[in-house]
């Protein structure tokens, strides 16, 4: 995939437009996590750094559905990013509009602007070309380092790169360099560990990477519609009835192309979904009746670490149980650690394997964490991002 990125273009005495995700938690006006700003930093300020250059930054934030609304306003994000960037960012009273452009064509170079919520429009998520074309007005170029909305088609992320020159910021950058390569060729063996709640939402995945890779392990709620497939008996635990036959097919397809499917072998298991519940283990594939799955158990847990010592790419998305429970937290931690410690290349992405992987103090001994649940979600699905698909045109 050729991908222009930020350092392919004439940056001297340009406004840049980029597009961040600065989605952010907020609590009463007070941001509680600004993992995400400060995961744009670097692309901010190589762009600074480039001769006259100033910068226009456009977010959403939450779900304003197209209306102006006061707790969605990106004014405390323009605070929390001048702290990171020490120098004072304009907050614009609005993203698009006469006073925007004012505001924008007084900028001069080093200067850094915050539009409002572009959600606050519908034209946003509709990605209306008039909305594009007035939010490109207010650039020369246009960077797109929003990977976490790389999957979407709205007006910020794919409409305005048909108005302006436009490159990836190095966000997105990184994740393409480490997510692309699995699809394309990977180095073999290949460990794919896909995990969560519900196989209705990861057969595309699944689908996806069967044929490229050596082993995929199959953990977290969703393995049990696979063993209740394979004639296990499987208690209380989460069944997708409707999904029993694509298990099936999916086991076949392993089978046919000689893939090592690894299944919970034995369990953790409780008698409620609750985070006080009493975990007991059973040493077997079969759960007893009346008992719900909550996490992989021991002999599961060395076939996936003599799997994963042994790979060259390992990708990893999805819990393996219920990890927010402490009592069912140990095989995802387990996991998390093994990933850290295999020598190939290692990337994880998914919401909650990140949050696994950030709770256990794992990410710095990973290749590559990712910004974009849902879009690395898609990416593994081989789906073409248009976010991504718009800066390569």
């Amino acid at each position: 995939m050729s991908l222009k990125t930020v350092k392919d273009i004439d940056l001297k005495n340009k406004r840049v437009l980029i597009r961040v995700d600065f989605n952010v938690p907020l609590k009463e006006g007070t941001i509680t996590d600004d993992t995400r700003i400060k995961a744009a930093l670097p692309t901010l300020k190589y762009i600074l750094e480039q001769e006259g250059a100033s910068l226009i930054l456009m977010t959403h934030l939450g779900r304003p559905k197209g209306e102006k609304e006061p707790a969605y306003s990106l004014a405390p994000v323009a605070v929390r990013l001048g702290e990171l960037l020490e120098k004072k960012v304009i907050m614009a009273p609005d993203c698009i509009g006469d006073e925007v452009e004012k505001l924008a064509s007084g900028l001069k170079g080093g200067d850094v602007m915050m539009l409002e919520n572009v959600r606050f429009y519908e034209g946003e998520t509709k990605n209306d070309p008039d909305f594009a074309a007035s939010l490109a007005k207010l650039g020369d170029v246009y960077v797109n380092d929003a990977f976490g909305t790389a999957h979407r088609a709205h007006a910020s992320t794919e409409g305005v790169a048909h108005h302006l020159e436009a490159a990836a910021g190095f966000l997105i950058e990184k994740e393409v360099k480490f997510f692309a390569p699995l699809l394309e060729n990977p180095a073999r063996p290949f460990v794919a560990i896909i995990g969560g709640a519900k196989v209705s939402t990861k057969i595309a995945v699944l689908e996806s990477l069967l044929p490229k890779c050596t082993t995929l392990v199959i953990g977290g709620g969703m393995a049990y519609t696979f063993l209740k497939a394979q004639g296990h008996e499987i208690g209380k635990s989460l069944l997708e009835e409707d999904f029993l036959d694509t298990a099936r097919s999916l086991l076949k397809k392993a089978k046919e192309a000689g893939v090592e499917l690894i299944l919970p072998l034995d369990h953790v298991v409780a008698s409620e979904f609750s985070d006080s519940a009493k975990a007991e283990q059973v040493d077997g594939a079969d759960v007893p009746a009346g008992k719900i799955g909550m996490d992989v158990g021991p002999k599961t847990l060395e076939k996936i670490r003599d799997a994963v010592a042994a790979a060259k790419n390992v990708v990893w998305n999805g819990p393996l149980g219920v990890f927010e429970f402490d009592a069912f937290a140990k095989g995802t931690l387990e996991v998390a650690g093994y990933v850290a410690e295999c020598s190939g290349t290692t990337v994880v992405g998914g919401g909650d394997s990140v949050a696994a992987v950030n709770k256990f103090n794992f990410a710095d001994r990973i290749d590559h964490v990712s910004t974009g649940g849902g879009a690395s979600l898609e990416f593994l699905e081989g789906k073409a991002l248009p976010g991504i698909v718009a800066l390569t045109q």
